[in-house]
């Protein structure tokens, strides 16, 4: 049967998580449901695991939960050798390019995102200019990941169409 599924989780790699945590929570007050730990290539269940999604010889990496203000997971990987993309914004790529937020004092969590080491992409955006006060902007987070943040829900958003 076919029914809309919930979003669980998505997963960041940054390349300190204790800077992450700290980001995340007092930017954008998600909080910690799993405290950082070591994951090695092991014979324990997340060590079998993991060979199945990184393939043999990984060696090991640090991870942590966070959850937001819905419910939606964030999982911070920190791997060893951590490589920064000269381009993070290969938007005509196959996969994601980033996550979005909401939060009615778009101006506001700029602000915050910048002094917290982020920048602000583009400038503060209306959807139906003089009609409605739907904003977005792009940010990008200390770590090279994009966020996008909407001032209204996503399905308030786009459900009148907004081309």
């Amino acid at each position: 049967m076919t029914y809309p599924r919930n979003f669980s989780h998505i997963g960041l790699s940054v390349p300190n998580l204790e800077q992450a945590i700290s980001f995340y929570s007092e930017v954008m007050g998600w909080y910690i449901i799993m405290e950082p730990s070591d994951v090695v290539e092991d014979d324990s269940p997340i060590g079998v695991m993991c060979p199945d999604v990184f393939g043999a010889g990984w060696g090991k990496f640090r991870i942590a939960h966070m959850a937001t203000g819905d419910r939606v997971g964030i999982e911070l990987f920190e791997f060893p050798n951590n490589e920064q993309p000269d381009n993070n914004f290969e938007f005509w790529k196959t996969g994601i390019f980033h996550y979005a937020i909401q939060d009615p004092d778009i101006e506001g969590m700029v602000e915050k995102i910048v002094a917290h080491g982020g920048k602000q992409r583009m400038p503060i955006r209306e959807y139906y200019p003089g009609e409605k006060p739907y904003r977005m902007v792009y940010c990008e987070d200390p770590f090279g990941n994009l966020v996008e943040l909407y001032s209204h829900s996503y399905e308030l958003t786009y459900s009148e169409g907004a081309y």
